[in-house]
């Protein structure tokens, strides 16, 4: 288990790999951003996404499924996040896109009022499978702080 006190400025991470599929875009779209780019390629085709292309909030989903998946192999004492800073969908994700995450830790920071806990800022960029950047944001993620050794 990771706790706030293992976490350094500095580390990077590589993790997750997620295909988009064409189905999955569409249903995220119907359910929760149904402009016409997301919900088909003539309704994408005047636009500059130019065929069919997910909505950034799916793109943020994904990001966050293969976060998820990576706490399940490399777990931590997370408590939740406070928020997202910055961001910014830099590049449509299409079906087909092939997804994958980095990770810098930006800072690490105890609480004064909550000794037991504490906040970590990280980056994190979601490229495709061009190395090509589409997403990123700052999280201010919430930790537990190693329990007393006793």
């Amino acid at each position: 288990m990771l706790y706030l006190d293992d976490m350094q400025v500095g580390t990077k991470r590589s993790f997750g790999r997620y295909e988009v599929t064409r189905e999955e875009v569409l249903d995220f779209a119907r359910k929760y951003d149904p402009q016409p780019f997301h919900l088909s390629d003539e309704g994408a085709a005047s636009t500059h996404f130019g065929r069919l292309a997910a909505s950034g909030w799916h793109t943020c989903a994904m990001t966050m499924s293969m976060f998820v998946a990576e706490m399940g192999v490399n777990p931590q004492a997370s408590l939740g996040a406070a928020g997202v800073d910055e961001l910014r969908w830099l590049k449509p994700v299409y079906p087909g896109d092939v997804l994958r995450c980095e990770s810098e830790i930006l800072e690490v920071k105890p609480s004064r009022s909550r000794p037991e806990m504490g906040s970590m800022r990280t980056q994190t960029t979601t490229y495709n499978q061009h190395d090509e950047p589409v997403l990123r944001f700052i999280a201010l993620a919430l930790m537990r702080r190693k329990p007393a050794e006793g």
